[in-house]
């Protein structure tokens, strides 16, 4: 059976039902009493979750439905808590007594276990039938009020976006410049294939894309024959949306509008726009299906019209983009220079009357607002009503990011954030509240976000894929969503870091609260108070002063589910009352002392831990009574050795180390493990390096220290033992689920026999090896290469151009070869996206032929210098798809950089596609 989710709609309602169900199997088959029980309560539970999901997608629920959500999804915790702890005691009586004495005692525990969860399920049933009917008891009662309400406000609420349309244009900022770039799109060049031409405005929320669209219509529409501007929203109805555009560009009144059916409105539309020259603005798509649907309404082969889409989500860009070919306009933030003059223009007449005082702060809070223009406003108006003093301006300031202050200008923002929120499903929703433990300002690694959503129980494993793989779906949905932030990217274009946009946060932050999601302790501007007394996940932040006492006075918990700690000055707590803590997070926490560890060993629920640049130099030795353990993190430590009792972490999955920690024996024992890195070779036991390749699920291995830089006779001896044991480790992996393989210092490894079908990237660091292995034409499977070469030859690269699904590659060559290279039709590297040529700070001698990489999109050269600049024409017109160059040129005299640059433009900008140039030196 699989795992249950949780998640902030139902809480652990899923894993409640899922153990609950356990309870009925055969491993607890005999607590017969209360199995009528169980049963009950399972089905009520799973109609309250069915509930609970459906109320989920309700933006504004009334407060009789808020706090019944809220009670059950207390409750689900508790159960949960109630069952783990019954399931745990029941485990700490299954071993074996001695004597009979110990027998009777063992024997008796069992028995009062039974009654006391028997008593407990009985208990939980009716609190859970109490806290149905209670809801069903005053419901009734306000059902005649909420339905007068509901008819009174029928026609009361509106769209937050739509003031944007009647915006005076005297009174925008900074807009100058986007719509004379997309007017010029629009209008310069004819269509080069007889179609409308399009740009999709692109953008998260309050970004301004309403307005911009707006203002390139009003600049335009006089110029053709057919006009309209329509508002999708999220939940479209696409008879209403046919026939407001069958209205517009006929003129006619709504009323007359009406057709049989959505086809047919599609037909008349087409029929009459098929002689003419129309503009169309289509605003806020939500989803590609909408688009699908719009589009059959706009004739094809008409080169004079244009239309304009805007969307939150990049996906729904790129499919407006492509019915049309396209292009698609990324909306950017304001420059602080017109941030301010619309911050200004909120708040005073001009900028001369800026108050000299207020100038230092009004800039921080200007950073803080990023560029957004809706925040911009809806800060500028929350000051607006406040006294032009500093300090009440500094206090404004602290809140951005901190659950603001709300105001008409502030629920407007927050109303527009919510619309992205309530698009999202389920799973989605409660991965993105989870953001809200991270402090503002921080910069989040991916992989570590994803394994917490793991460890937390917010995703799981689904069809073919696995659980990380689902992850990272989850986390480019949220960056397609314009909801993050992209902060660092590596070679290949992989987000490796992201932020959170402070208006953002402060958004998550105040659903956070709501729901009782996450607790802030330490927090400036939001006092404990404010929050739920019972703490389900608690995030532990900076305070000012070092070893400053954090303020949990009145606070439960010993139902918190998971511990983050941030910044260097917060008092670590005790971890003995936590004993219901799943995932525990100290990374970089310097003042983490071994005491501190004490009893870690007895967080029997303990599923993620996170210890990462604490300073702390060993594990404790009953580390193996953590079953229910998947993550470890012991990197950037001074450990030098793990615990013997590791190996009975059967549930472990990632274990992250230093290359200089020793393994016990058994690590053949630890067959969940998926992820193993990153483990030096030359300082482990015979026996490590022999069962590790009877790791049958691991996908992920990062290995060091495989070559030993002596001449004696014994080291050699040594070399050639450990390089046969992992040799054929490596060989067993590769026929099983290793996916992903690093080698650092391993060039006498390389140079052996490997079979390593099943890997899909391989990636090796200062281990140059003397030409491409021979084994490497075996791997069918792999996708990403990186190798260092001491000599490129055309061999090399015919080996390499037939691995069959090779995306990128990135190849270093150690010393020159002085053989000129060709990439040729017969050399294709027929799928390849990604190309990087590292020339080692020597000349470049390679040329593409015309058919050669017909699929690559980036072009990398890095660290190479040139004789002569003409030598740079390296035949890039013959790269099809190519979008980008990048160059990373040695230093020369400044007439060859020059010389150089102007070589490569040329290149660039005679191919079709002019790639974008990037030249750096």
């Amino acid at each position: 059976m699989e795992v249950a989710l949780v998640s902030v709609a139902t809480g652990a309602l899923k894993p409640v039902m899922w153990k609950l169900c356990a309870l009925l199997g055969d491993e607890y088959n005999y607590f017969k009493g209360v199995r009528k029980d169980v049963k009950s309560l399972t089905h009520e539970l799973a109609a309250m979750d069915a509930f609970l999901m459906k109320m989920s997608e309700e933006e504004d629920p009334d407060e009789q439905d808020k706090v019944w959500m809220n009670e059950v999804r207390e409750l689900s915790y508790d159960m949960e808590d109630c069952i783990d702890d019954f399931m745990q005691s029941l485990d700490d009586k299954d071993t074996k007594p001695d004597g009979f004495i110990e027998k009777i005692k063992h024997s008796l525990g069992k028995m009062k276990a039974r009654h006391r969860i028997g008593n407990e399920i009985h208990d939980l049933k009716k609190q859970i039938i109490e806290v149905g009917e209670r809801n069903q008891r005053y419901k009734t009662r306000e059902v005649f009020s909420n339905t007068n309400n509901a008819i009174s406000n029928k026609n009361g609420t509106f769209d937050p976006r739509a003031l944007a349309i009647f915006e005076d244009a005297s009174k925008l900022v900074g807009i100058d410049e986007p719509k004379a770039e997309i007017v010029k799109l629009l209008t310069e060049g004819a269509s080069t294939q007889e179609q409308p031409k399009l740009v999709s405005i692109v953008g998260s929320g309050g970004m301004g894309k309403t307005t911009l669209a707006n203002q390139v219509y009003q600049y335009l529409k006089g110029k053709f024959d057919c006009r309209a501007f329509l508002s999708v929203s999220r939940n479209p109805d696409m008879m209403i949306i046919l026939r407001t555009i069958f209205s517009e560009v006929t003129g006619k009144d709504y009323a007359t509008t009406e057709a049989g059916s959505i086809e047919q409105l599609i037909r008349k539309i087409k029929v009459f726009l098929a002689d003419k020259r129309y503009f169309v603005v289509v605003d806020d798509i939500w989803d590609v299906d909408t688009w699908d649907v719009i589009k059959l309404a706009f004739p094809m082969a008409s080169s004079d019209s244009i239309i304009i889409t805007t969307t939150r989500i990049n996906d729904v860009a790129q499919s407006c983009s492509s019915s049309f070919n396209g292009n698609i306009y990324g909306l950017r933030c304001l420059s602080l220079v017109h941030s301010r003059q619309l911050f200004c223009r909120r708040l005073f007449d001009s900028n001369k009357d800026f108050p000299a005082h207020l100038e230092k702060v009004s800039d921080e809070i200007l950073r803080k607002c990023d560029g957004l223009p809706l925040a911009i406003i809806a800060i500028s108006g929350l000051l607006a009503n406040r006294e032009r003093t500093e300090d009440l301006w500094n206090q404004v300031k602290d809140s951005i990011g901190r659950a603001l202050e709300r105001n008409p200008s502030v629920e407007r923002m927050m109303n527009i954030l919510s619309l992205s929120y309530f698009d999202l499903p389920p799973c989605l929703k409660t991965c993105l509240l989870y953001l809200s433990v991270f402090p503002e300002d921080s910069i989040i690694e991916k992989k570590c976000l994803i394994r917490r959503w793991i460890a937390e129980g917010f995703i799981r494993k689904a069809d073919r894929h696995t659980i990380h793989e689902i992850g990272e779906r989850c986390f480019n949905e949220l960056l397609n969503r314009s909801l993050i932030q992209p902060v660092k990217t590596n070679k290949y274009g992989e987000v490796m870091t992201f932020r959170v946009h402070d208006t953002i946060l402060d958004f998550l932050i105040s659903k956070s609260i709501e729901e009782n999601f996450v607790t802030l302790v330490g927090v400036p501007i939001l006092p404990t108070r404010t929050q739920s007394k019972v703490v389900r996940r608690l995030s532990l932040q900076v305070v000012k002063k070092p070893n400053s006492t954090i303020p949990i006075a009145g606070l439960l918990l010993s139902h918190v589910r998971s511990i983050n700690v941030f910044g260097d000055s917060v008092e670590i707590p005790s971890l003995e009352v936590f004993r219901h803590l799943c995932v525990l997070d100290f990374k970089d926490c310097h003042q983490l002392e071994q005491h501190h560890l004490e009893n870690i060993v007895r967080l029997f629920q303990l599923r993620y831990l996170n210890l990462k640049h604490t300073g702390i130099s060993e594990l404790p030795e009953q580390i193996g009574c953590l079953g229910f353990l998947e993550m470890l993190d012991l990197r950037a430590n001074d450990v030098e050795e793990l615990p013997a009792s590791i190996v009975n972490l059967r549930k472990l999955s990632c274990l992250f180390v230093d290359h200089g920690v020793k393994f016990p024996v058994g690590i053949a024992k630890m067959q969940a493990l998926e992820s193993l890195k990153q483990v030096g070779v030359s300082n482990q036991p015979s026996d490590f390096l022999r069962g590790l390749g009877q790791l049958k699920n691991l996908r992920n291995l990062v290995l060091n220290g495989l070559g030993v830089d002596s001449n004696t006779v014994e080291t050699n001896v040594v070399r050639e033992v450990c390089n046969k044991a992992i040799v054929t480790s490596l060989c067993k992996l590769g026929t099983q689920n290793l996916r992903s393989l690093t080698i650092w210092d391993g060039s006498s490894v390389l140079q052996e026999p490997l079979s390593l079908i099943t890997v899909e990237k391989l990636i090796t660091r200062c281990s140059a090896v003397p030409q491409v292995p021979k084994w490497v034409s075996s791997l069918r499977n792999l996708q990403q290469l990186s190798l260092e070469v001491e000599g490129v030859k055309q061999d090399d690269l015919c080996i390499l151009a037939a691995l069959p699904t090779l995306l990128i590659l990135y190849l270093r060559e150690a010393t020159k070869s002085n053989e000129k290279l060709r990439i040729s039709g017969e050399v294709r590297f027929q799928f390849l996206k990604i190309f990087i040529y590292d020339a080692n700070h020597r000349p470049v001698d390679l040329t593409f032929g015309a058919g050669s990489m017909p699929k690559l999109e980036k072009l990398v050269f890095e660290a190479f210098c040139v004789a002569q600049a003409e030598s740079l024409c390296f035949g890039i017109e013959n790269l099809p798809c190519l979008t980008t160059v990048r160059c990373v040129v040695c230093r020369w005299d400044e007439g060859s950089i020059e010389a150089a640059y102007a070589a490569i433009e040329r290149s660039a900008n005679t191919h079709p596609n002019h790639p974008t140039l990037e030249f750096i030196y």
